[in-house]
């Protein structure tokens, strides 16, 4: 019994790293980049998406939770990591918003604009095969193979 207790004291002291929590813009990059990753958001929006090490993004998204879900890819650059913030850089936009990570497990963090906690998204690291490039209108749709054998096989 006692060693059965301490078993389920390790598995909790090693699922959930030493650093759950508030993530330092460092520590956030080494946890985020190249990894995929869904998301939902606050007032509905969701998808899946990675954020590249140069600081590219590829994903989709769906605004709201309604309508069509979308592929998007911003540009190298787009996410920069400083020693005291993360910020997106987005051709046209108005502002440039910073970002605050708090990692909630292994494999989970919520992102909130910097200051404006109310406004987040969940996010839930998935395997590195799941299909992120879809879109309602496909250029080019891939159907299965058909199986054939020759004579004689």
């Amino acid at each position: 019994m006692q060693l059965r207790r301490a078993v389920a004291v390790a598995v909790s002291v090693f699922a959930i790293p030493a650093q759950a929590g508030e993530l330092a813009p460092e520590a956030a990059r080494q946890f985020v980049a190249g990894k995929l990753f869904s998301y939902t958001c606050f007032e509905g929006t969701s998808g899946a998406g990675r954020i590249n090490a140069d600081g590219s993004v590829a994903g989709t998204i769906r605004i709201g939770g309604t309508g069509p879900v979308r592929f998007v890819t911003l540009p190298p650059g787009t996410v920069k990591v400083s020693p005291t913030s993360i910020c997106a850089s987005v051709h046209g936009a108005p502002i440039k918003p910073c970002f605050r990570v708090v990692q909630t497990d292994a494999h989970r963090f919520r992102g909130s604009v910097a200051g404006l906690t109310f406004a987040y998204c969940d996010f839930v690291r998935r395997g590195p095969r799941v299909h992120v490039a879809s879109s309602e209108n496909p250029v080019l749709a891939l159907r299965p193979a058909i199986a054939t054998t020759r004579a004689g096989e």
